[in-house]
């Protein structure tokens, strides 16, 4: 499993669900704004990130008149925040990296909110490319076995142009070059083999494994930084054994 950890895959082992669906459909909504605004105007079809907002917001029931407003407010049409995209780096308990994808119209504020954070859960904030070297920026979709045998899927995501296709517990995780993404997802779409997740990431070369209490603060910290209105996307470069996982999670 090394190299690949993800806030997503761990959340999912965990078996942690977004209860506050309200806090959701704010983060989903910034992201539909902002694609609108830089990833290349308001209509889905020549915007890929806006398509893949679009995607994730269906994924959680929003109602078509919130991504309506929220494309509008992106494009101009409507009134709204001015919000900016910056990525902190930092390290969490056991000298894990760490990357934070923020969007805020205020970064003074999220930037001494996120300090807070990481210093009270055995963190720190790290210098401006001090981490990011640690992660490559990769399209990243995972499929339950379930929906497909690995043969398959291995020649249908490969011909797409897909990198890597990785055994990860009960998945399948097909990696691909950022451009590739949106091609490889497509055809999975048009096959109709369903997505558990499908994003572009910053996935780490490398991980650090973890045990104990290092595990414990790592998997808080990670709730508290995923918990503010701001952060958008979490990376980090740690994973965490299947047994050590199921007595975080009893706990």
């Amino acid at each position: 499993m090394g190299g690949h950890s993800h806030w997503s895959t761990i959340k999912r082992k965990k078996g942690a669900e977004d209860a506050k669906r309200g806090k959701v459909f704010t983060k989903i909504i910034r992201e539909i704004t902002t694609a609108a605004r830089v990833g290349g105007g308001g209509d889905p079809n020549g915007n890929p990130r806006l398509r893949l907002a679009i995607a994730k917001s269906r994924e959680v029931n929003m109602p078509a008149d919130n991504i309506k407003k929220a494309i509008q407010r992106g494009t101009g049409e409507l009134p709204g925040v001015d919000y900016e995209e910056i990525v902190y780096e930092g390290y969490g308990p056991g000298g894990v990296a760490m990357l934070i994808e923020i969007t805020t119209d205020n970064k003074y504020r999220t930037v001494a909110e996120i300090r807070n954070l990481l210093e009270k859960n055995n963190g720190r904030m790290a210098e401006a490319g001090s981490v990011a070297w640690m992660f490559h920026r990769k399209g990243r979709l995972v499929v339950d076995k379930s929906k497909s045998d690995e043969d398959t899927l291995m020649n249908l995501v490969l011909e797409a142009g897909a990198e890597d296709l990785r055994t990860v517990d009960d998945s399948f995780e097909v990696i691909t070059a950022p451009h590739d993404f949106e091609n490889v997802r497509k055809v999975l779409e048009d096959r109709k083999i369903a997505t558990v997740s499908a994003e572009v990431a910053y996935i780490p070369q490398n991980t650090v494994s973890l045990e104990g209490r290092d595990a414990e603060q790592m998997l808080k910290l990670m709730e508290l930084l995923e918990d503010h209105d701001d952060v958008q996307n979490l990376h980090a470069n740690f994973d965490i054994p299947q047994d050590v996982m199921e007595k975080v999670a009893a706990k």
